[in-house]
């Protein structure tokens, strides 16, 4: 995400702005699917289904998203996702291997060319969370591969939790949309 216009400082760290981001980037997604003849869907915790959401405003969505899950409890990751419990014992909810196994599980369950996933901490600080507030990972599953990466949200600042979840939200739509272009 190292392109990205928020970490670059192009787009202000300002809930308008990230929110207008947010809706730009969903219509350039919807719009290279539907071009591309692909289809999309999505595994969500810590946003909550702000990137469905994001795409289902978009007209014409419905040509190019397959559906959208909101997994914020592990017991859905497991049950509904089909995220191997694993995973979760393992890395934890919030880890790269449990976005890797969300995004890829929402593909396969959806029959999607692509997925897009999120999990991570937005809000408020926990003393059971050894990691910071801002630790989101991104995972997105195309092509055959699947990756994620961590968002280090708090690198950007110290936000409180709605504005986390939108820098999440937006920073997962530029993923998809990275994937995309690229092939991969």
């Amino acid at each position: 995400m190292e392109n990205s216009p928020i970490r670059s400082g192009k787009i202000p760290l300002r809930e308008a702005e990230i929110r207008e981001y947010i809706d730009k980037i969903a219509r350039n997604v919807v719009q290279y699917l539907f071009d591309e003849r692909l289809t999309l869907s999505t595994a969500e915790s810590c946003t909550g289904g702000l990137i469905a959401s994001a795409i289902t405003s978009v007209p014409g969505a419905s040509k190019v998203f397959g559906c959208g899950v909101v997994s914020y409890s592990e017991k859905i990751k497991e049950d509904v996702l089909g995220v191997p419990e694993g995973i979760i014992s393992g890395f934890g909810v919030v880890s790269r291997e449990t976005a890797m196994a969300m995004a890829e599980r929402s593909r396969i369950i959806s029959g999607s060319d692509i997925a897009v996933s999120v999990t991570g901490l937005c809000g408020p600080a926990s003393p059971d969370d050894p990691a910071p507030v801002g630790t989101v990972f991104v995972g997105t599953s195309f092509s055959g591969r699947t990756k994620a990466e961590n968002l280090k949200l708090y690198e950007l600042g110290s936000f409180e939790r709605n504005f986390n979840r939108l820098l999440a939200a937006a920073f997962a739509l530029e993923a998809a949309m990275t994937r995309l272009r690229a092939g991969l």
